[in-house]
């Protein structure tokens, strides 16, 4: 942002008695947000990372819209920790499980059914420079100077995420328009696309503060239909096929599935939004692999600290989104209170 865009921001708000973010760290009591190019850069920070919510920042704008911008919020005390079963600092389990990279904790394997993939896993650092949300390293998650920086724990802490959800169910709009596609491959959903689904549902997806629905803090769910087609290849014996596909970081990576596409567009998006949390249903949210040189993830999780739900199972909330015309609900999600933890199952309530 120039110094001559800051000066109007300053005028502006003394005009209009409200409250622009500008300078780090950014106060969560401000009603209006930077878009993604203009966002000041912290000097330890990768382009186009959003590191604004301090140095000492744990949990990123779930907890700090929760509190300060969301009309509805949950007060509630946090879990009592899961116990520390090993003091070791080895990298596996007693299984041989790479605890670091399969994102599994305290032997709860959160990647097996819905999770929410928050800021620790191995899969969403910064690629190029291996740095996760907010200057963390890989040695302060495991080895001997780990120090429980950014840890699930501190989601749980301040009372898990509660908030308004906001459901875009795609896969019936493409039903309806007749867009054929299979979950079981990376077929990308662009931002054009989500915007029609959205005027389709009658909302505008655009973020408050450029006229259309989007509240900051708002939690998105995106429905691609990979749960209603898991459900038919399980019962049809065709899951395994599906899931023994061999795994590769990289294009030709032969786990796919459906999500939201890697694009400008979307980048965009999803940050000027400010969700609060991004989730859907299937296995990576974003189309993957990415077909692009960088992952959504990589954005979301390391560069803004926004948490991801996966694997969420949509359909029952989706019926009744249906039934009722009505897309937005309260939503509420409990992480798990694990020390030292990297991701967490969902453990997520939608009240309409």
């Amino acid at each position: 942002m120039s110094d001559a865009q800051a000066r109007l921001n300053q005028v502006k708000d003394t005009l209009t008695f409200s409250k622009t973010a500008t300078g780090i760290p950014f106060d969560p009591n401000c009603i209006e947000f930077p878009a993604r190019l203009d966002v000041p850069r912290r000097p330890d920070a990768p382009p186009g990372a959003a590191w604004v919510w301090g140095e000492d920042d744990q949990v990123h704008s779930n907890v700090s819209f929760r509190e300060s911008l969301l009309s509805t919020t949950l007060a509630r005390s946090p879990q009592s920790p899961y116990p520390n079963e090993s003091e070791s600092s080895g990298d596996r389990d007693q299984d041989g499980r790479d605890l670091f990279t399969e994102a599994s904790s305290r032997q709860l394997f959160s990647q097996i059914r819905s999770q929410g993939s928050l800021l620790k896993t191995a899969q969403v650092s910064h690629l190029a420079t291996g740095t996760f949300y907010n200057n963390t390293h890989t040695a302060d998650i495991i080895g001997s100077e780990a120090n429980l920086k950014c840890s699930i724990h501190h989601w749980s802490e301040h009372g898990g995420i509660a908030g308004r959800g906001v459901l875009l169910d795609y896969r019936a709009y493409a039903d309806k328009k007749g867009i054929q596609y299979d979950s079981f491959i990376d077929h990308r959903i662009p931002y054009e696309e989500l915007y029609l689904c959205g005027k389709d549902q009658g909302i505008d997806i655009r973020p408050q503060a450029q006229g259309g629905d989007i509240k900051i803090g708002d939690i998105l769910f995106v429905r691609s239909g990979f749960i209603s087609q898991y459900y038919s290849a399980r019962s049809s014996g065709q899951w395994s096929k599906v899931a023994l596909r061999p795994h590769a970081i990289g294009p030709d990576d032969g786990q796919k599935y459906a999500g939201v596409a890697q694009e400008e567009k979307m980048l965009d998006w999803l940050h000027d939004c400010y969700f609060a949390a991004v989730g859907g249903d299937s296995p990576s949210f974003e189309a993957w692999p990415s077909n692009r040189e960088y992952y959504l993830h990589e954005y979301l999780l390391a560069m803004w600290g926004c948490p991801i739900g996966e694997m969420i199972d949509l359909e029952k909330l989706a019926k009744r989104c249906h039934e009722t015309n009505r897309w937005t609900f309260f939503i509420t999600s409990s992480p798990n209170n694990t020390p030292g933890g990297i991701s967490t199952h969902a453990n997520a309530i939608a009240i309409l």
